[in-house]
């Protein structure tokens, strides 16, 4: 990359997050980087440099996420890319999960990064330029995964504010990049960042499939290599008009080809008669 940028990474001691910010890193560019875990962040990053400022972050706490938006300011003067990428995974049906446990997994997958949006905003708007990726899932476009309805919700949630916020900061020239992951080979499926349910029914028979699936067989066979997925979230960085959709994986692309085909066929279907509605 020519241009140096700063780059403001949440979830960065793992995954997605952690590939991005050692990449970043190696081209020299400057990154701020957050976890729960300031020693863990540290390690994992393994560098000690003047581009790297590790910081320890808890989402849900307004006062914590505009502390370390400001240092980050105070640090390298601006914050021209905000990926938030923190958040976890939630397995269970509807049904067995409870309110605490639901509402657990919306404090983070959702409202931890509008917590990182407000506080960046301002910063961008400012300078008149930004981008900002927000890492939803393909389970947040394509939902028909049983046990995943909380976390998928959570994802949709994530699309449905990006694409406002898309044409919002539209006239301040920042961009909008709402990210749609299949399967990569990161601790996703671990137990440290998929939670299941405090109490199971022995009813839902397909939700326990699904479950012990992505714990086991899927677990550390996904198709998807993060440190490719980094690469391309810095090339689309870098492009004039970046995508607001932005499908990573062929699974993903698969996946949402399935379900804009059955949209398509079900509008057509129910076209005579869910037209018919005008005065």
């Amino acid at each position: 990359m020519s241009t140096q940028k700063v780059w403001f990474i949440t979830g960065a001691s793992k995954g997605l997050g952690l590939s991005l910010a050692k990449q970043l890193l190696a081209q020299g560019q400057k990154v701020a980087a957050t976890s729960r875990n300031l020693s863990e962040l540290k390690d994992a990053v393994g560098v000690d440099s003047s581009d790297f400022l590790p910081l320890s972050l808890n989402l849900t706490n307004e006062a914590d996420v505009q502390l370390a938006v400001a240092n980050t300011i105070t640090a390298f003067g601006r914050i021209d890319v905000l990926v938030n990428n923190a958040g976890y995974g939630l397995t269970g049906a509807l049904e067995e999960l409870s309110d605490a446990e639901a509402r657990a997994n919306f404090d983070i997958n959702v409202f931890g990064a509008l917590n990182l949006i407000r506080q960046v905003l301002p910063q961008m708007r400012n300078q008149q330029s930004g981008h900002i990726f927000n890492i939803s899932s393909i389970g947040g476009f394509a939902g028909g995964f049983p046990g995943f309805g909380i976390y998928c919700a959570t994802k949709f949630a994530v699309h449905g504010f990006s694409e406002s916020l898309f044409h919002e900061v539209a006239p301040f020239g920042i961009h909008v990049t709402l990210v749609m992951p299949g399967y990569f080979r990161t601790n996703f499926l671990g137990a440290g960042s998929l939670n299941t349910p405090q109490k199971e029914m022995t009813e839902y028979t397909n939700v326990r499939e699904s479950q012990q699936a992505h714990q086991n067989s899927i677990n550390a066979n996904q198709p998807g290599d993060p440190e490719k997925a980094a690469a391309v979230f810095i090339s689309v960085s870098g492009q004039a008009a970046p995508p607001f959709h932005l499908f990573l994986g062929e699974d993903a692309y698969g996946l949402a080809g399935q379900k804009i085909a059955l949209v398509q066929q079900e509008m057509e279907a129910q076209r005579a008669l869910a037209t018919a509605t005008n005065f």
